[in-house]
């Protein structure tokens, strides 16, 4: 008898103990990273350029997502140095609650300088995602002396000067492409750089320049109030939509399209933790599944979506450093 109650007793301490045991597996396996305090996201371009639009759109979803625990997004834009002093700062934040707390917009455009100007590398960050790619176009202003991008060619055939106002990073290196293309020098078609194409845009507004070199995001607005009329799509396909109307390169004559892709991501410090790392990664997957990120940024500023986990990120930013710096010669 005494040994059927205590049998009975091992069944029962053995039943009540197997959900608490399947419980902590369960919260285990769950534990990890989540926002507790606010976010500081560094953007290194001017209020109203691409990139400011690309993270306020992205912050918006989150917190309408209900992504990050309620916590709120601090943008800053930070500009110095053309953008290397907020890059640096980022990559030099130590390991803590910081570091978990702290997002970077980099795309091909911060990369490429980055590389370029100085000794700071993606080995010093921690690749979060890669969301889409973008492309530029080349508008004309209401105070433009030119209509179409062939005048524009036949102006500087007859000697005249041309003057082109962008960003820095990748609008400089399409406008390269697109010089060299042409067959014209850097005196012919000069360029002028802003800190973020908002300032470009703002230049040509007030009649000082020919034209902008502009993504689709930065420009829309002022494309959809007449301000600016898009005259050259700079890819190998004309763009949709409102910037329909503008032709390819070798749509305007016997050249070659100039294509430069502007892949367009989120970086972190380097110190962030593997599972803050993993949490924003998954973060960013849930934007760009979402209907709101097709219909407010994707489709309304005519880009690709291309979305590359942490992982897959890391693959790519450093293919393209390497490749990059191999073009240099380094």
């Amino acid at each position: 008898m005494k040994k059927h109650v205590l049998f009975i007793a091992l069944v029962l301490i053995a039943a009540l103990a197997t959900p608490l045991f399947a419980q902590g597996g369960v919260e285990a396996k769950s534990a990890g990273f989540v926002p507790s305090k606010d976010i500081e996201w560094i953007v290194t371009s001017s209020p109203g350029g691409g990139s400011d639009i690309y993270t306020r759109i992205i912050t918006d979803i989150m917190t309408r997502l209900n992504l990050v625990n309620g916590q709120t997004f601090l943008v800053t834009n930070k500009t110095d140095g053309g953008g290397e002093v907020g890059r640096l700062q980022v990559s030099r934040v130590t390991a803590g609650k910081i570091a978990d707390h702290t997002l970077l917009t980099f795309n091909s455009g911060d990369h490429a300088p980055m590389v370029k100007n100085t000794a700071n590398r993606i080995e010093n960050f921690t690749p979060i995602a890669v969301m889409a790619v973008d492309k530029q176009l080349l508008y004309i202003g209401e105070y433009s002396k030119y209509k179409t991008f062939t005048e524009v060619i036949a102006a500087v055939k007859s000697g005249k000067n041309v003057v082109i106002a962008g960003s820095k990073g990748d609008d400089i290196a399409t406008y390269e492409m697109l010089v060299k293309e042409l067959g014209f020098t850097q005196n012919q078609i000069a360029f002028i750089t802003n800190d973020a194409t908002s300032a470009a845009i703002t230049s040509i507004l007030g009649g000082h320049v020919d034209l902008v070199m502009s993504k689709p995001a930065a420009a829309d607005q002022y494309v959809a109030a007449g301000k600016l009329v898009p005259v050259l799509a700079l890819a190998n396909a004309r763009f949709t939509g409102n910037l329909a109307a503008a032709p390819t390169l070798s749509e305007v004559g016997a050249y070659a399209n100039v294509e430069n892709p502007i892949w367009r991501g989120v970086v972190a410090p380097k110190s962030m933790s593997a599972e803050a790392a993993a949490f924003w990664s998954s973060a960013f997957e849930a934007v760009s599944k979402s209907e709101a990120w097709l219909n407010d940024y994707i489709n309304k500023y005519k880009l690709v979506s291309e979305f590359k986990n942490s992982v897959q990120a890391k693959a790519y930013m450093e293919k393209f450093e390497a490749d990059y710096l191999k073009s240099l010669g380094k």
